[in-house]
């Protein structure tokens, strides 16, 4: 080793990202990368000034608690810090930072995905296609839900529900959303501002989460929430599996009172919800909002960019 900070990466980023690390730190990179547990979180810690997990690292109070003092920063390679708990490490001294704005368009596309595969009944369709099973037609066979003027609910305007906004304008959407504060006529671009998910909920053809994963939010959409959603209405969440009861949106969906839903995050990760299998009107995707090798390379190097600044002895970017 040099003089160079210990960097851990206990997930393998792009091989961009990788490059560059090691043109600036002593890297440690598991090659396995598989999730790493708590103990081996805690064991690193001791070896290492700096890591750059994932969301599937988890510092918990416990993991905190335990770790070296010469751990001096996590710089996430992610946007979302639910896998972190903020208050313990720092009062631990440890600084935290993330990714934002760099993965916007790409998780914003995959909504789109989730929102068109789950109202044209893509997996009904791509089973019958791969099964040789696609028989016969008629004019009522899978006939779906129209995006084209339809209203769009949308909970969490930051700047992946900025994004995605902006893109479901290109399909004629009338734009409907619930945000903390209301946005600015500019970035509003037209859309309706609710001031409560109460008012929100009924006007929501399609509804699209893209808020946090908080104390707060945990179950936002529960059996009451789907309730208030026209009949026929189709979800769609691409933020965190915490924001969703999932036995509530099994319900709605055996009872029709929801048409479908896209999903691209679980309680359960990996792995998901097996119960949601028996259900070809729940298009799902393993997580992957993120995953385009630009968007990927981009959250390394912000990552980095963080880290640089740290032990610049400069405040990054990203500090939360």
């Amino acid at each position: 080793m040099s003089d160079k900070p210990v960097l851990w990466l206990p997930r393998r980023v792009s091989d961009a990202t990788v490059a560059r690390a090691r043109r600036d730190y002593d890297v440690i990179l598991n090659e396995a990368d598989t999730p790493c547990t708590a103990e081996e979180i805690v064991a690193m810690s001791g070896k290492v000034d700096a890591m750059m997990p994932c969301h599937s690292e988890h510092f918990t109070a416990d993991v905190v608690s335990r770790l070296d003092p010469r751990l001096k920063i996590v710089a996430n390679h992610s946007v979302g810090v639910d896998h972190c708990d903020l208050s313990a490490l720092a009062a631990k001294g440890i600084a935290v930072t993330n990714t934002p704005d760099v993965l916007s368009d790409a998780t914003a596309e995959l909504a789109m995905l989730l929102m068109l595969g789950a109202a044209r009944h893509a997996v009904r369709g791509d089973r019958l296609m791969r099964t040789g099973a696609w028989d016969s037609w008629s004019p009522s066979f899978m006939v779906g839900k129209q995006l084209t003027g339809a209203r769009l609910g949308i909970v969490g305007m930051g700047r992946v529900g900025r994004a995605f906004a902006a893109k479901a304008l290109g399909f004629d959407m009338e734009i409907h959303y619930f945000n903390r504060s209301r946005l600015s006529p500019d970035q509003e671009k037209g859309a309706k501002y609710h001031d409560s998910l109460e008012t929100l909920l009924p006007e929501a053809d399609f509804l699209s989460l893209h808020c946090p994963a908080t104390p707060e939010t945990l179950d936002l959409m529960n059996a009451e929430r789907l309730a208030q959603l026209p009949d026929g209405a189709i979800l769609v969440n691409s933020a965190r599996g915490a924001l969703v009861d999932e036995n509530a949106l099994i319900s709605a969906i055996q009872r029709g009172k929801l048409a479908a839903a896209g999903l691209d995050c679980f309680k359960t990760e990996p792995g998901g919800n097996p119960k949601f299998a028996a259900h070809e009107n729940i298009f799902m995707l393993p997580h992957i909002g993120s995953a385009t090798s630009r968007t990927r390379d981009a959250m390394g190097f912000r990552a980095l960019d963080n880290l640089d600044a740290f032990f610049a002895g400069k405040t990054p970017q990203d500090l939360l």
